[in-house]
């Protein structure tokens, strides 16, 4: 339904530190940023100092305070694998430092909306709170924080969303993204915010003379929650994720993600960073997406590995009524978007969509399926309980949502109740009789800042390969040089391919036996094929956009081309 181009990547100068590596990966490397050898030692040591993180410190000394004085503290988490995993991550790790009064409220999705609101505050309030710390949330929450202040209750922000023009009245504010904070990786997850907070918690309980544990045994909670939310993947984050994936791979981890693993039939010794994003993130945020992230978070706090199962069981079972209910809205969302393709003969630059009886937990899933489908920033919204559209947007690269809500919102400050996020995602509510005005302001914005080659797909591939490549030992280097993810992209690369076989397997998937020019047999699969389309037999050759990967199945090893984008050749 969008055009695709597919380029390849120039060839770029190599420095010597790339000597001793293939040239294929060595080019790999140098496109994403690596200069020298360092970047890629992922050892801890290399993580910034906690004191470069404006607040952390200040956070902490309050923190121990009210460890050291029997406070009440509550942790205020957000609905989502990030949330989750920092929620967690708080609450195991004050417990583990002494602290014996500590709750947690995670807003309810469809009750209590977004942070940390006046309800939340209320709620804490009645569970005697007299510290509230955030997690992934609060830095646009000023209601909620100006109502914990009048109750006389403290408030430390731990943050990584984009402020806004004023901060909230907290005590406290943790956020690489506030306007003072020279912090080296303004994209670390809000986990991970929270985990730097708790080194320099650490850091103070050292310098008084108390025994600490490691943190590093957390460091699964931060792997999880880093790759489920998708920020980029610098180099600190790159360290936080494969210090955590070293972990999990060595049998290190909390029974809850072990528990995760074992149902998504994920063998941790095999675990790519890829895994936590595809296998445990879903089964977390589908807690969040349709009953309440309680579920998720006490199966990240499980003690036991039978609790855990049983909680994984239950996420589990949700994730699949998710799946469910998401087939159903995609299959209408695309149904919509073809009807106005055919109405328009030209897709609008931006999509806003509406059906009534979506769910509301399930547009962001919907937006981004259909955004990549199409490749426009799309909004989705569903019905809320107070009455308002609850919309979730998903974005294209060079496109920064946010903004692009911001001026919305500037130019027509009646539309928009309420928004916040990234570059790439944000949320918002609005009034349903502002719907069509809103969509009307909302894409006159986004087609004033974009032009007709961002709405072109564009796949970067790495190249071709030949036959050395397609063996087990190249596979297992290149891996070796991850975690891949967003802002350091997996891999891709492209070649043509005769077709020895194809076949369906499931309701939308394509396997495939390829042969390469140079006689080499290779099985493929497609995910998510467009079932009218495809199988196609008289198609004899096609030329494929693929990922290498390692399919792991009863005990054997082998070569596996995950097909990205495909063509048939006449």
């Amino acid at each position: 339904m969008t055009d695709i181009s597919i380029k390849r990547h120039p060839h770029v100068n190599v420095g010597a530190w790339a000597n001793n590596l293939p040239e294929i990966i060595a080019q790999i490397l140098a496109r994403r940023g690596i200069t020298d050898e360092q970047q890629l030692d992922l050892g801890a040591r290399h993580l910034p100092h906690f004191d470069q993180l404006h607040g952390a410190l200040a956070a902490a000394e309050r923190l121990a305070q009210a460890i050291g004085e029997n406070q009440a503290i509550c942790i205020c988490g957000d609905f989502d694998a990030d949330g989750a995993t920092s929620t967690a991550l708080m609450v195991s790790v004050l417990q583990a430092l002494g602290a014996t009064r500590v709750d947690y409220i995670v807003p309810n999705r469809f009750a209590d909306g977004y942070g940390l609101s006046p309800a939340v505050v209320a709620q804490a309030h009645q569970l005697g709170a007299q510290l509230i710390v955030t997690v992934d949330s609060g830095i646009s929450c000023h209601a909620g924080v100006d109502a914990a202040r009048a109750a006389d209750i403290d408030v430390i922000i731990t943050d990584h969303h984009l402020p806004g023009a004023r901060l909230p009245n907290a005590n406290i504010i943790v956020n690489p993204n506030q306007p003072d904070c020279q912090f080296p990786s303004p994209n670390i997850a809000g986990v991970g915010v929270a985990f730097y907070v708790l080194l320099a918690l650490r850091h103070v309980f050292r310098e008084r003379g108390r025994e600490v544990p490691n943190l590093a045994q957390w460091l699964d909670l931060v792997a999880v929650g880093t790759v489920a939310d998708v920020v980029k993947l610098d180099g600190v984050n790159r360290i936080l994720v494969q210090q955590g994936l070293q972990r999990i791979r060595a049998g290190h981890c909390r029974p809850g993600i072990a528990a995760l693993l074992q149902i998504a039939n994920r063998d941790p010794k095999q675990l790519l960073a890829s895994d936590l994003g595809f296998a445990i993130g879903p089964r977390i945020n589908a807690a969040g997406r349709l009953d309440d992230m309680a579920a998720g978070i006490e199966c990240l706090l499980a003690n036991n590995l039978t609790t855990a199962q049983q909680l994984a069981a239950q996420l589990d079972q949700l994730n699949q009524a998710r799946r469910s209910i998401e087939t159903e809205m995609r299959e209408e969302a695309e149904a919509y978007v073809a009807q106005i393709n055919q109405d328009t003969d030209q897709l609008p630059a931006g999509l806003v969509l509406y059906q009534p009886g979506w769910h509301q937990g399930v547009v962001g899933i919907v937006a981004g399926r259909v955004k990549e489908q199409c490749h426009r920033p799309v909004i989705a919204f569903a019905d809320s309980d107070d009455g308002l559209l609850k919309g979730s947007a998903r974005s294209i690269p060079g496109l920064h949502i946010r903004d692009v809500l911001e001026r919305v919102h500037s130019l027509h400050p009646d539309l928009i109740q309420r928004f916040g996020g990234h570059a790439m995602a944000a949320g918002l509510s609005l009034a349903r009789e502002n719907l069509t005005a809103f969509r009307e302001a909302f894409i006159a914005q986004v087609t004033e800042w974009v032009d007709d080659s961002a709405l072109t797909r564009t796949i970067w591939s790495d190249g071709e390969l030949d036959a050395s490549c397609f063996h087990e030992p190249f596979i297992r280097q290149l891996e070796s040089f991850g975690p891949w993810g967003q802002g350091f992209a997996e891999p891709v690369f492209d070649g043509e391919f005769r077709v020895v076989q194809q076949r369906l397997v499931g309701e939308r998937h394509i396997k495939w036996v390829l042969e390469t020019a140079d006689r080499v047999v290779l099985d493929a699969i497609a995910f998510n094929v467009d079932t009218n389309l495809w199988p196609d037999a008289s198609v004899q050759r096609i030329h494929a956009v693929y990922k290498l990967q390692l399919n792991h199945f009863r005990g054997r090893t082998s070569v596996q081309l995950q097909l990205e984008h495909f063509r048939g050749l006449r």
